[in-house]
């Protein structure tokens, strides 16, 4: 395949590619194009391009995007996307090398994820029970509560998924793949509760000649079901509501709740992978982490012995 002629034209065609042949997710590819457009803008301002651009051409952007402030996450996003496209390059005999196959990312923070404890999932499960659309809202919060699921699988789940009171629930996730989640009790009946309500305000709109959604969380927008951030915009009033933290309160929050609570609940990490949909389980390890520093929290605040002022010695047992 011939080299397009610019780097716009690579950019566009490598995306292409991937939405066609790797079946990556419309955010993702947002994300490509974002990075390669920022790569893209620096090697021109030096005169380069991908097309001709050499090892220490794509370290010296690298070493520029942490010049900026840039977080070793972004610069590790940035660096991907610009391996991923050198090895579609190659690939497609744009170059006879790929400039970006020996370098080394800076890798990502390694930060704990944050999560809410039961008590504070409870309470904005309960705070979604008011408002005007307490039976939409609750049947999302309980949905994701019970799923773990991704933002965008929740708010594009296809209504088909959901006919019938199902006991599982089929998700397509990254990349296409698909996974079988089971519903709770409690979420199933808020489930059915949304479905009459949906379905009559859908007999409505097309009696006037609007078509029918195939969603479950239909919209009148573009997407043509709610959006990722009226979704986060919505769970942050429920925290305000609940008496939460909205700073502490995100659609990510709930899916790290879901994994760490049925952790600690005893829950097989293998299990949680799965219902996760993580494809690898080291990924699915950062829970046990946040278990642990949760119990190191509540040893250090309640035990005895881990007191400031060092009192608190245990009597010795007697006899």
């Amino acid at each position: 395949m011939t080299a397009p002629r610019d780097d716009a034209g690579w950019i566009s065609v490598f995306l292409e590619a991937q939405a066609a042949e790797a079946g990556a997710a419309r955010n993702t590819l947002l994300a490509y194009g974002r990075d390669l457009k920022d790569a893209a803008g620096w090697l021109a301002h030096r005169r380069a391009s991908f097309a001709t651009a050499a090892q220490s051409d794509i370290e010296d952007y690298l070493v520029s995007c942490e010049a900026e402030g840039l977080s070793r996450a972004t610069r590790a996003r940035r660096l991907s996307a610009i391996r991923q496209l050198y090895r579609f390059a190659f690939d497609e005999g744009w170059r006879n090398d790929n400039p970006a196959i020996r370098l080394s990312g800076p890798g990502k923070d390694k930060r704990l994820p944050k999560t809410l404890t039961e008590d504070e999932a409870t309470r904005l499960i309960d705070a979604a029970r008011e408002g005007r659309e307490a039976v939409r809202d609750t049947c999302l919060m309980e949905l994701l509560y019970a799923t773990g699921l991704r933002v965008t699988e929740l708010v594009s789940l296809p209504v088909a998924a959901v006919r019938g009171d199902p006991r599982m629930l089929l998700v397509k996730g990254k990349g296409g793949k698909e996974r079988m989640v089971p519903l709770s009790g409690p979420a199933r009946a808020a489930l059915a509760e949304w479905l009459i309500r949906r379905d009559a305000a859908e007999d409505a709109a097309r009696a006037k000649g609007r078509p029918a959604s195939r969603f479950l969380f239909p919209s009148t927008g573009r997407e043509g079901h709610l959006t990722r951030h009226r979704f986060h915009a919505l769970i942050k009033e429920l925290a305000v509501r609940a008496g939460v933290s909205p700073a502490k309160v995100s659609p990510h929050t709930l899916r790290h709740a879901f994994a760490t609570h049925l952790l600690a609940h005893g829950a097989d990490l293998r299990a949680i992978q799965t219902l996760l949909g993580h494809a690898d389980v080291s990924t699915t390890e950062i829970y046990t982490h946040v278990l642990d520093a949760r119990l190191r929290e509540l040893v250090t605040r309640h035990h005895p012995l881990a007191r400031e002022d060092g009192g608190g010695t245990a009597e010795a047992p007697a006899g």
